[in-house]
């Protein structure tokens, strides 16, 4: 007795993580620096410098209005908790699912990435590998 039987592909969809993300403290205070500015930035760049012992360091720059936003349009736009960040296409692959947060202890006051795509880091933490 033999029996017959068929496949059927059934498409799964697939939950597609953010290109970037930012922690409550970071939007916090990316919107805090941003309101002390003059003109009033839309958001803020997020790309990466060939620079440190590692290879690659973040640089955060303001994007300050919508017409200047237009130069980035190849650039992945995230909006998250009320704040809107250009990933620079050219740094996307690189940084693709990076949590930026903010930390501030006794020693320093600074924005933290939790890259998942980083293979290493420098001692100091300035500038990883992929």
């Amino acid at each position: 007795m033999s029996h017959a039987g068929r496949v059927v592909a059934q498409r799964v969809p697939r939950i597609r993580k953010a290109a970037f993300e930012l922690t409550e403290r970071a939007a916090q205070r990316i919107q805090d620096l941003m309101a002390n500015r003059t003109p009033h930035p839309v958001g803020v760049r997020v790309s990466l410098k060939h620079r440190g012992c590692n290879g690659m360091s973040y640089t955060l720059n303001y994007v300050n209005e919508d017409s200047e936003a237009e130069k980035f349009n190849r650039d992945e736009k995230v909006t998250d908790k009320g704040v809107t960040v250009y990933v620079d296409s050219r740094a996307l692959l690189n940084i693709a699912g990076t949590q930026m947060d903010f930390v501030d202890t006794d020693l320093a006051s600074e924005f933290v990435f939790q890259n998942p795509n980083a293979k290493g880091t420098c001692g100091c933490g300035e500038s990883f590998s992929t």
